[in-house]
């Protein structure tokens, strides 16, 4: 039984190339849209609220605590963080406050990896996609180390 032409056989692949493309784009697309809400207040830090915050309970999946705030400004007590980011009773870490609410993002290393944990699943997927599904093995083992460098250091951070 004879095979499709070669012509039909190379736009087969260039559509598999291209879709698979599409789906690892939309992977990373993905990832920094769900990394983007924590990120942006510890990235872009300058002129919001910073200080100091101290954990004083922790619910199932909020952490609340006072946040003492950098300057003149007295501590404030009702404030909350992800329970995710590896709080306990006692901690006190470096925070940054997102504007119009109590609630607070960690502002050092460890946060702001946290931060970008998404991106890191994304970018790990995304290699299988480009390595798999593009058949570019080298591109692809990059692409799910960068990602699962970003999450191992997320974890050990934390």
């Amino acid at each position: 039984m004879p095979s499709g032409s070669p012509s039909s056989s190379s736009a087969l692949s260039a559509g598999r190339s291209v879709l698979m493309a599409l789906v690892a784009l939309v992977l990373l697309v993905g990832g920094g849209y769900a990394s983007w809400d924590d990120a942006q207040h510890v990235l872009l830090a300058k002129g919001r609220q910073h200080g100091e915050f101290a954990v004083t309970a922790c619910g199932d999946k909020t952490c609340a605590g006072s946040f003492d705030p950098d300057g003149a400004a007295g501590p404030e007590s009702d404030m909350t963080i992800e329970d995710s980011v590896a709080a306990r009773e006692g901690d006190r870490f470096p925070v940054v406050v997102k504007p119009g609410t109590h609630e607070v993002v960690r502002s050092d290393t460890a946060g702001s990896l946290h931060a970008w944990v998404p991106m890191g699943g994304a970018l790990l997927l995304a290699g299988l996609v480009i390595a798999g599904g593009m058949r570019l093995g080298r591109l692809g083992l990059i692409v799910a180390a960068l990602g699962a460098a970003q999450l191992l250091a997320t974890f050990f951070l934390l």
